[in-house]
């Protein structure tokens, strides 16, 4: 039985069915168990959906009662205080995994920059702070570091969408042009199946796609695939605080979460190496390159189920990501609040 914590989430929602193809059984947790109601594979005789609050000792006991391994893909961005709550959710589910005789956790982290923990941003701050917990405290970690995940639905990708099609231009602070390597979601579940493989070593990879490229370039390939023409403008001496406020007020995904995310885009995030894909993924596996996860990603598609592209949106995704408005919308949302700043 392997466990799949976050089962409703943008990851675990689409590993799942990955790890069903496989012929596994799965137990699938959710904070709210009437979220499964919303996802197709839920009535396979092969998956258990059970209830856990991951703040909740006794509840997490029960989901990793009898599971041989887990996948770790709790997040809490939407809190300001996601730190302290992260670490707290670490500790509690990995005590309950070594309880539970769990022999592995694969974790889906964020890619670390080779700096000292303070002075990371605490949204990758607590990425590691959760790697480290699971790390000490489990049997066996396999975490996998990624830069940004490119596919339909996720947070990154829809909010360069709502930025793209909100904004004239694409504003860019010149310390945002950082250097990021993205990775597709199909080369991520792919990676993350791979780790259950027995002969991983008990480490962590950095994932990423062919293309490394900054910021700015890959704002500039989504407009392109969306067949959208949006000029570049960097703009030196922007404050990451004012940016973070602004890109926050211009989409709609929570704001916490923008803010954290805007604020990790200051800093390069290339992989160190691409060990995984001789580790992790299927001989002659073929990583998609950003031009092409974009073009999957922003797809149309008629298919339900299991006939459906992992890589474009769901049904079950979160409501905002669906949510559209062009640059009048967007400007009407902006000007407000850069007024109030000033």
């Amino acid at each position: 039985m392997i466990l799949v914590t976050g089962a409703g989430g943008y990851i675990g929602s689409r590993l799942v069915p990955r790890l069903l193809a496989d012929g596994h059984e799965v137990r699938a947790t959710f904070t709210r168990l009437d979220r499964a109601e919303e996802l197709w594979w839920h009535t396979d005789s092969r998956v258990e959906s059970v209830q856990m609050d991951v703040f909740d000792p006794a509840s997490v006991a029960r989901a990793t009662a009898g599971a041989s391994s887990a996948y770790y893909l709790i997040h809490g961005l939407a809190d300001r205080d996601f730190e302290r709550l992260d670490q707290q959710a670490a500790q509690t589910f990995a005590d309950a995994a070594t309880t539970a005789g769990i022999d592995l956790v694969v974790y889906l982290s964020g890619l670390v920059p080779d700096l000292p923990a303070a002075q990371l941003s605490p949204h990758l701050r607590s990425r590691l702070d959760v790697e480290q917990i699971l790390t000490e405290r489990a049997p066996s970690t396999v975490t996998l570091r990624a830069a940004m995940v490119i596919g339909g639905g996720s947070t990154s990708l829809e909010i360069m969408r709502q930025l793209t099609n909100r904004l004239p231009v694409q504003p860019l602070p010149t310390w945002m042009n950082s250097r990021l390597q993205p990775v597709s979601v199909v080369d991520t579940l792919e990676a993350l199946v791979g780790a259950l493989d027995p002969t991983v070593p008990s480490r962590w990879y950095d994932i990423g796609g062919p293309d490394a490229m900054g910021y700015g370039m890959l704002l500039w390939q989504f407009a392109r695939a969306a067949g959208v023409r949006r000029p570049r403008l960097f703009v030196p001496f922007l404050p990451g605080p004012l940016v973070a406020e602004l890109a926050g007020a211009l989409v709609d995904a929570p704001g916490v979460t923008v803010e954290s995310l805007i604020d990790s885009l200051a800093y390069d995030m290339v992989c160190a190496d691409d060990d995984f894909v001789t580790d992790l993924l299927p001989a002659g596996w073929q990583l998609l390159t950003v031009r092409e996860a974009l073009r999957r990603a922003i797809a149309d598609s008629d298919a339900v189920g299991a006939e459906r592209d992992p890589m474009v949106t769901m049904p079950h995704d979160p409501q905002w990501t669906k949510a559209t408005g062009g640059t009048i919308d967007g400007v009407a949302r902006v000007v407000p609040r850069l007024l109030q700043l000033l």
